[in-house]
């Protein structure tokens, strides 16, 4: 991997695949739902729908029929942190990529009779959202854990912002967070890279808006309950607690200690719960980490009448965990399920634009493969004990999508805070 800089100062990270014929291509910026404003929630997604509706040159059918026509794909998605546009192309298709996306990019028209259809078109979004409660505990869940900190907004937004919204609203706040300084361009594949610094250079050489870097204020962990009543054949239930960052020195340990609990098929919490007693189809934890803070969360969604034995089995999976801590062989074994998953990652050019592309922009530094396994055969049964304590440290916070929170209302949020490992 390497990183280039245009004469204008736009960062650029290039990764040569010589054994592939495609290329993935990605423009990155740093603006997600946490750069918001409760007035605002929503815009960074909005604006990201808007650059895929026509130029002064392509509409939107133009565009779309551009990358059937060369049997590529195109795409965005709007994150709490960032917001990414890419295509994938066979490598000889690389400049009309390129061209189209910059054209995109600079030239959107934000016209209102588009604008004024699309907002219909995210209403249903939210609207097919709200309708799907093991999506929309998620949400509520980051409400619990961050209160009314902007790591708590929806990314869709909400029906009344999005309504206020017009062009110039979305045009000030494009000139305000699409700056040089928060925007990374992504190159990975069958590439040479003089070729691709030129193209470049050609189409975003001109780039010139600047803007100070604004650094968000870090979020306090509230451990709060948030029960969201709604007509559901199921409770669908997020405990979530505090995590690490995607800075932090511990964040393998972290991951090693979610991929024990709920991670996969044979963590603690799917053969507990659906394995060995079918009380749940789904039910897992993650862990989502964020420039200055983190959060790892149970899921689980279960009929009401079995909603208190899941809880109950989930507490004395924690429990279990807070005093004896992970066994040798869990640590072991999700260190080589880590280090595989990783490496099987890195087998596309999608993959591979992606993580230069947001190494760049959120961390500035890009780390080897044999770096990262390193890292992760370097855990210690300390750093996953250092982690436990992290996560238990306070009442931990609990979101509920369902009928009655009865049995979710009865959780000891604070029962673990004195007993962690």
């Amino acid at each position: 991997m390497n990183k280039y800089n245009l004469s204008n100062g736009l960062r650029v990270v290039v990764e040569y695949i010589p054994t592939v014929r495609s290329v993935s291509f990605g423009i990155w910026v740093k603006t997600g739902s946490r750069h918001e404003t409760k007035d605002n929630n929503g815009i960074s997604h909005f604006i990201e729908h808007m650059l895929f509706k026509g130029t002064a040159d392509r509409s939107a059918k133009d565009i779309a029929d551009l990358f059937d026509g060369i049997g590529g794909n195109v795409n965005a998605f709007t994150s709490k942190e960032y917001t990414c546009y890419f295509a994938k192309v066979l490598d000889q298709h690389l400049p009309i990529a390129v061209d189209a996306l910059a054209d995109m990019f600079f030239h959107s028209q934000l016209d209102e009779g588009e604008l004024a259809k699309e907002k219909n078109v995210i209403l249903e979004e939210i609207s097919m959202y709200e309708d799907t409660p093991d999506d929309k505990v998620h949400d509520e869940a980051s409400r619990a854990a961050f209160g009314d900190h902007p790591l708590a907004y929806s990314i869709l937004g909400l029906e009344e912002r999005l309504s206020a919204m017009n062009a110039d609203t979305l045009r000030a706040y494009i000139n305000e967070r699409y700056t040089i300084e928060n925007v990374v361009i992504s190159v990975a594949g069958n590439i040479e890279e003089a070729a691709i610094l030129e193209l470049l250079e050609k189409h975003f050489g001109g780039f010139s808006r600047h803007n100070a870097p604004i650094v968000p204020d870090a979020p306090t962990f509230q451990g709060n309950s948030i029960f969201y009543k709604k007509k559901t054949e199921q409770n669908h239930i997020c405990l979530s607690f505090p995590g690490c960052s995607n800075k932090d020195a511990k964040l393998y340990a972290m991951i090693l200690l979610n991929n024990a609990l709920g991670g996969g098929m044979s963590s603690r919490l799917f053969q507990e719960i659906r394995e060995k007693r079918g009380l749940a189809y789904s039910v897992y934890s993650y862990h989502m980490g964020y420039a200055d803070s983190g959060l790892f969360t149970i899921y689980a969604g279960t009929a009401p009448k079995q909603t208190k034995e899941v809880l109950e089995l989930t507490m004395e999976q924690l429990g279990e965990l807070s005093v004896k801590g992970l066994s040798e062989e869990e640590l072991f074994r999700g260190k080589e399920q880590l280090k595989g998953s990783l490496i099987l990652s890195l087998e596309s050019t999608s993959s591979r634009m992606n993580r230069i592309g947001k190494n760049e922009l959120m961390l500035g530094r890009h780390y080897t493969l044999d770096e990262l396994l390193a890292r992760i055969d370097n855990v210690t049964m300390e750093d996953i004990q250092e982690v436990t304590r992290r996560i238990l440290s306070q009442p931990f916070a609990v979101a509920m999508v369902g009928n009655s929170d009865k049995d979710a209302s009865g959780l000891r949020r604070d029962q673990f805070v004195s007993r962690s490992v």
